[in-house]
This record gives C-alpha cells, sequence and structure tokens, in this order.
C-alpha cells in the first residue's frame, strides 16, 4: 500500500505517518527500489497497534520503548508486558475520571428534568450537590 492509501484508511494524515516512523512508533516501513514507502501487511499491523494505543491514550515516548524492546528480541517479552501494563494502569485512572464525570454529570441532568416537569429545581442528596460544583 502507498502512503496515500493507508493514510485513507486509517484517517490519519501523512506527516503522522511519517513522524511516526522517524520517532520509532512503528519500525522503519519497506520500501520500493526507488526509496519510496510501500506498506507491507507487517507494516500496517504496526500502524494499527500504534493507533489503537495512541487513541487509548498512551504515550508516544511509551510506544517508542515498547518498539524498542520489540526489535531486542523474544528476551523483552517481560518487559514489554510490564509497559503494556502500564500504560493500561494510565488508560484506567484516566477511564475513572470519566467515569466520576460521567455520573455527576448524570445526577445533574436527572435533576434538571425532574425541574422542567416540576418547575422546582432540588437536589435530593445533599451529599452530591455539594459534590457538585455550579448547581
Amino acid at each position: 500500500m502507498t502512503i496515500k492509501e493507508v493514510c485513507e484508511k486509517y484517517n490519519i494524515t501523512p506527516d503522522t505517518l511519517r513522524y511516526y516512523e522517524r520517532v520509532g512508533v512503528i519500525p522503519e516501513v519497506h520500501r520500493t527500489a526507488g526509496g519510496i514507502r510501500d506498506y507491507q501487511e507487517s507494516d500496517i499491523k504496526w500502524v494499527e497497534h500504534a493507533l489503537c494505543l495512541r487513541d487509548a491514550g498512551v504515550s508516544v515516548e511509551k510506544l517508542i520503548e515498547y518498539v524498542k524492546l520489540y526489535q531486542q528480541g523474544s528476551d523483552t517479552f517481560e518487559a514489554r508486558a510490564n509497559l503494556l501494563r502500564q500504560a493500561k494502569e494510565e488508560i484506567l485512572k484516566v477511564r475513572k475520571k470519566y467515569d466520576d464525570a460521567i455520573e455527576k454529570l448524570d445526577y445533574k441532568i436527572s435533576r434538571y428534568e425532574v425541574a422542567m416537569q416540576t418547575g422546582e429545581l432540588k437536589w435530593e442528596c445533599p451529599e452530591a450537590a455539594r459534590n457538585i460544583k455550579g448547581n
């Protein structure tokens, strides 16, 4: 596949793809005899891997570290697994913040829905009202 085809398939820019290769988020891509990038199946898998982890919030630095470990071979299985565990923990922390925010928004929305029916805004649980700023 050409860089254009890969970018269209994954909805990313050529600059992003080139950057990922340049910094080591994806290993060096196969090239034609003329030096043009020619993405093979193995290259595509690395692109998918990088995009999946970036979409999940894994840092570029962690991805670079992961690729370096991969390139060192099977002696790095444990280190790679640990790196992915750390990335997962970071994602779970972010998800917890979003889950908490969603819970607070759901509560506020429910109170406003009642208020639209009754004409009066009441906070059922005083503790919940204290935890929500800007009632």
